[in-house]
């Protein structure tokens, strides 16, 4: 999800060239663990679903499989550059701020969000209105990273590079904060889901390691936010070319914060 103010907005624009690099990775980390949850959801045969800020086309195409000719499948985002082309059929793209407009019109069997509302301002807010998008018996499923509970992008901490590796993490996790992002958001998903009424609410969490989509997502990632990490004294030019080098030797064993992933049924 991209958001238009330069100093609160979403610290990873989708209009930088990397952002598709990045897309690209998450989606190979992701994309089982979503539709896992999603398969295990029962969405299925001419069900309407609700992508909020879908960034890439991955799992609005995925939805649109399982919802097959006569379902629905609504993405939307602020900036819809990496998803208009999927626009057709049973997938409409739309270019929506979930704080801000109303939910599209129609009602929804699934709304999900995966790694969006850590970034988004009013989260209260944006949830209230996924929520109220839902149809009785609808499902929502939020996905939601929580750097606060494994902070390291190297757990083995066991030499230099680990510790640059973890230090200019520490650096990014700065600026998500500085940019409005909460870094305990995930763990609190499944209160706030019981605290907006849905019912059999559950919950699981998963951080890969030593994937090379890990690497694959870390460079894209410093790549995005290198000028920020040295004009605001976090790392120096030299530090990140070290790092990026050490990344691409493939020897370091590279994590995720965890994706908490939350699901319940409105009644």
């Amino acid at each position: 999800m991209a958001e238009h103010d330069a100093e609160r907005g979403y610290l990873l624009d989708n209009r930088q060239s990397e952002a598709g690099i990045r897309f690209g990775a998450l989606s190979e980390l992701f994309d089982p663990v979503t539709f896992r949850h999603v398969d295990r959801l029962g969405i299925s045969t001419g069900m309407r679903c609700w992508e909020v800020g879908a960034g890439s086309p991955s799992v609005p195409l995925g939805l649109a499989e399982r919802v097959g000719p006569t379902g629905a499948v609504v993405a939307t985002d602020i900036d819809v550059s990496w998803t208009e082309g999927v626009t057709g059929g049973v997938v409409e793209v739309l270019r929506h701020d979930v704080a801000a407009d109303p939910p599209p019109p129609g009602g929804f069997d699934l709304v999900h969000a995966r790694l969006v509302l850590v970034h988004v301002t009013d989260r209260a807010e944006a949830l209230r209105r996924m929520v109220q998008a839902l149809r009785p018996g609808g499902r929502l499923l939020l996905e939601d990273a929580d750097p606060g509970l494994q902070p390291l992008l190297c757990p083995d901490e066991s030499g230099p590079e680990q510790r640059l590796a973890n230090r200019l993490r520490s650096g990014f996790r700065a600026l998500m904060a500085a940019r409005g992002a909460d870094l305990t958001y995930g763990r609190t998903l499944p209160r706030l889901l019981r605290e907006a009424g849905l019912e059999d609410v559950r919950a699981d969490a998963y951080f890969p390691v030593t994937s090379p989509a890990c690497s694959v997502l870390e460079a894209a990632t410093v790549r995005q936010i290198r000028g920020l990490l040295v004009s605001e004294g976090l790392a120096t030019d030299d530090e990140i070319d070290r790092h990026l080098a050490n990344v691409a030797t493939g020897c370091l064993d590279l994590a995720t914060a965890p994706m908490v992933s939350a699901w319940g049924r409105r009644p």
